[in-house]
């Protein structure tokens, strides 16, 4: 058995982050009221990414940033309301992203809305970018989204949906030091499972035309749509519907003593990875959330803003220290431990590491 490289979140971060130096004052914070319906007569622009968004994609990055290319990063989006689609991943307890495309209404007018961000290194940034161009035909489509407030010019993102790949290409300006923007960030994905989404599609009758917020008057007297602390956030994580969380403990019982300066790697996914003892390699397209921890003899980790849902925990420890996860690292054994989140629900699992893979 062997797992491809995992640096994704680092390739996240340079991909997504387009934070500086260049705060601006940001509005107190506007708690949203999710649920108001829009007549089904009336257009929202952008509206149909909400059906082509859900399922749990997989692709390379390629980026000019000095972290470079990666060859995969796995995002699991599903409905978190009846107008909103999420995904959350992280690298650490540091390191994370949560992306959101939901329904505001903006310059009285209802229009799909991008939410980017998360925690980089300890520090917050989360920016919001409004669909200002659509185009869709009966074999591709295309939707950018642009800075609220500084538009194109500052930053945007084209996302291009065609048969069964995904596109998503950034462009930013480097902290408006560049006269035009230039590529950020461009990943290329393609879809690997649409069944883990189908429960919350059928919960909420996904899509509906409803308002999530309205950011009519959001960022007035602002020079872009960026903040930079959870308390000026106008649409934060904890106000997201429809997530819990799960606490995760590992358990290194063998190789004992745990060598200094190794990882772990937890892969939470929605379908077994083995049969038995055979591997199924196919379950690795179902994999919804996965981290490197510290590999101690006995650590934790928080996955929040988690989709409900039935999952299965594996870990992984790197006794070889090259983040190539197969032959003589270890597992946990029994594989696959089985655990179900509510919405708004904690749930607390556990895994024993102590199999060596052959």
């Amino acid at each position: 058995m062997k797992f491809r490289k995992v640096y994704l979140l680092l390739a996240l971060t340079v991909a997504f982050y387009s934070c500086g130096k260049d705060k601006t004052p940001e509005p107190e914070l506007v708690v949203p009221t999710p649920g108001t319906t829009i007549d089904n007569n009336t257009n929202v622009e952008g509206y149909g990414i909400l059906e082509q968004l859900p399922g749990i994609w997989n692709g390379p990055v390629t980026s000019p940033t000095p972290l470079g290319s990666f060859p995969e990063w796995i995002v699991d989006f599903r409905p978190i309301s009846p107008s909103q689609v999420s995904a959350k991943n992280e690298l650490d307890s540091l390191n994370d992203i949560f992306m959101s495309f939901f329904i505001v209404k903006f310059n009285n007018e209802y229009k799909m809305a991008f939410r980017n961000g998360g925690g980089f290194a300890g520090s917050q940034r989360n920016s919001y970018m409004i669909i200002d161009s659509v185009s869709e035909t009966s074999s591709s489509s295309f939707y950018r989204f642009v800075d609220f407030v500084a538009g194109k010019d500052r930053v945007y993102t084209d996302v291009t949906f065609k048969d069964d790949s995904l596109i998503v290409h950034a462009f930013t300006n480097v902290f408006n030091t560049l006269s035009t923007t230039e590529t950020h960030m461009l990943w290329q994905a393609t879809i690997k499972d649409t069944t883990s989404t189908q429960p919350a599609i059928t919960l909420f009758d996904f899509p509906q035309k409803e308002m999530t917020i309205d950011f009519s008057t959001t960022f007035d007297g602002l020079s872009q749509s960026v903040f930079y602390s959870a308390s000026a956030d106008p649409y934060p994580e904890q106000d997201q519907p429809y997530l819990g969380n799960t606490t995760v403990t590992v358990n290194i019982s063998n190789p004992s003593p745990v060598p200094a300066g190794n990882k772990t790697l937890l892969i939470i996914t929605t379908q077994p990875l083995f049969n038995g003892f055979v591997f199924n390699s196919a379950s690795l397209d179902t994999r919804s959330r996965y981290v490197f921890v510290d590999g101690q003899t006995s650590t934790s980790f928080n996955f929040n803003y988690m989709h409900p849902g039935d999952y299965y925990l594996n870990a992984v420890y790197d006794a070889t220290g090259d983040l190539n996860l197969g032959s003589g690292d270890y597992i946990n054994q029994p594989f696959d431990i089985p655990f179900t989140l509510s919405n708004q629900g904690s749930e607390s699992t556990s895994v024993t590491v102590s199999f060596q893979i052959p």
